[in-house]
């Protein structure tokens, strides 16, 4: 029996519909990737596990945010850095809530700033200071609390820091400390201006912090 040709119509027909198919199952992932990202934000914890003051574990503290009714919640390293979505309140209103939990909770009391995803892809994005920071340890990102507080420190702009440097972003402050942290004027410098309204987290932990926030959840 000879098999009968297809009409061209129907040529065309088994080409668009699993392309189509293929197409729709493209957008839902990317749109599932979208809304991901748009509910996904970073906390960060100031002064915590520092000593023996303000002692939190790390799980207590991913406990607590699954109470509060986050999702898809990690944490990086022991100082203080959640990664977390499944909320569309504003990150003030974040932040203030798991500073309540935290107290009431864990028995401790802690300034938390909160940043989108966005937010922070701006900070990696703005740093001006990559072509000489060649240790990442020592590369300072000082994140504000409060992005007003940006010109607090716009004076230290037109000082000569060297061989240190300083920048400044929209929402975080850069600081470059080739001799050491510790030896460095501008943390002290910056932290004189701003108090609380800051937290402090080196290249390395800013850039393992934006590798978690674009992981899709599981």
């Amino acid at each position: 029996m000879v098999a009968e040709a297809a009409k061209p119509g129907q040529l065309s027909s088994l080409w668009i519909w699993p392309t189509f198919r293929r197409l729709v199952v493209f957008c839902k992932q990317s749109l599932r990737k979208v809304t991901h990202m748009s509910q996904r934000q970073v906390a960060l914890l100031r002064g915590i596990n520092v000593g023996r003051a303000k002692r939190v574990a790390m799980a207590d503290l991913r406990h607590l945010f699954r109470e509060l009714g986050y999702r898809d919640v990690q944490t990086l390293l022991n100082s203080g850095n959640v990664v977390f979505s499944g909320s569309n309140s504003a990150p003030a209103e974040n932040a203030r809530r798991i500073e309540e939990g935290m107290t009431a909770r864990l028995g401790v009391s802690a300034r938390i700033i909160v940043l989108t995803a966005t937010e922070w892809g701006h900070i990696v994005e703005e740093n001006p200071l990559l072509p000489i920071a060649e240790n990442p340890s020592r590369l300072l990102v000082m994140v504000l609390a409060d992005p007003a507080d940006r010109q607090l420190l716009e004076p230290l702009l037109g000082q000569d820091w060297s061989p240190e440097a300083f920048a400044l972003g929209r929402r975080a402050a850069y600081l470059w400390c080739p001799v050491g942290v510790l030896e460095s004027r501008l943390p002290e410098a910056t932290g004189r201006l701003l108090g609380d309204g800051v937290t402090t987290r080196n290249w390395s932990t800013i850039t393992k912090i934006q590798t978690l926030l674009q992981q899709p959840p599981k």
